[in-house]
């Protein structure tokens, strides 16, 4: 289908979606000020892959910080591809990267992973 790929900035998070390889990646800090303006073609690129998402799909998170809004936003995504999981169309699995000494980091996954049926794997590097 498609590959998406965005480079870090200071404000916004790297973005790799490769939808052959069923993969969504996000590394790095996601403060920019109009989270809408940036993840809103990035949410259009998931709505259109879950019409035909790859059998197993692998959501990787490294963010070393997020914004409130930005928060709102990574939220809409992973339900986004939790309803793909849930329907059972395909598998999902969300790996939530960490630093190891980032209490505040590792509790936003466990509060991702209250919310979501999806598995989600909490990763300390």
């Amino acid at each position: 289908m498609s590959r998406m790929q965005l480079p870090p900035t200071n404000k916004t998070p790297s973005v790799l979606f490769d939808t052959d390889l069923g993969l969504l990646e996000l590394a790095g800090s996601s403060i920019h000020e109009n989270a809408d303006h940036f993840y809103r073609p990035l949410l259009e690129q998931l709505e259109a892959y879950t019409k035909a998402p790859a059998k197993h799909t692998v959501v990787r998170i490294t963010l070393e910080y997020f914004n409130s809004s930005s928060a709102k936003y990574i939220l809409e995504l992973l339900k986004v591809l939790d309803e793909v999981h849930a329907s059972g169309t395909g598998t999902v699995l969300l790996e939530w990267h960490h630093a190891e000494d980032d209490l505040d980091m590792a509790e936003a996954g466990e509060d991702y992973r209250s919310l979501l049926e999806m598995p989600v794997k909490l990763i300390a590097d």
